[in-house]
């Protein structure tokens, strides 16, 4: 039985967002992420990490999702980091490119001392 779906979002700041994935991101539970990620868009976030440590199955349509949030995070001249554990999502990152694309770190401590330094710079 696959893990159950969970998305929470954690303000730090106005600014500043640490969304909490949990469980498949598919084309049935997509949508629920993007709606967490767009709502933090709309109060003002312009940096986000995105914890992927409890996440175990992405599909394209999550990807896409992930993909858009990008845009917007560089659009508002912030930045988006991801934190992913599972060997299998890290593949999925790999063959598809979006390591290049993404700043992927294995822990929510390093995504935000990323956000820290691309605030300073």
């Amino acid at each position: 039985m696959p893990a159950r779906f969970e998305v929470t979002d954690e303000a730090l700041d106005p600014q500043r967002h640490v969304v909490a994935v949990s469980g498949e991101v598919d084309l049935y539970t997509a949508s629920d992420l993007k709606a967490v990620l767009s709502h933090a868009v709309e109060e003002g976030c312009t940096s986000m990490v995105i914890d992927l440590t409890n996440t175990n199955f992405m599909d394209s349509t999550g990807l896409s999702t992930l993909v858009s949030a990008q845009k917007r995070m560089r659009s508002r001249g912030g930045k988006l980091v991801i934190v992913n554990v599972d060997p299998s999502l890290a593949y999925t990152f790999q063959i598809t490119g979006l390591d290049l694309v993404f700043k992927v770190v294995g822990d929510r401590r390093l995504a935000l001392q990323e956000l820290q330094t691309a605030e300073t710079v």
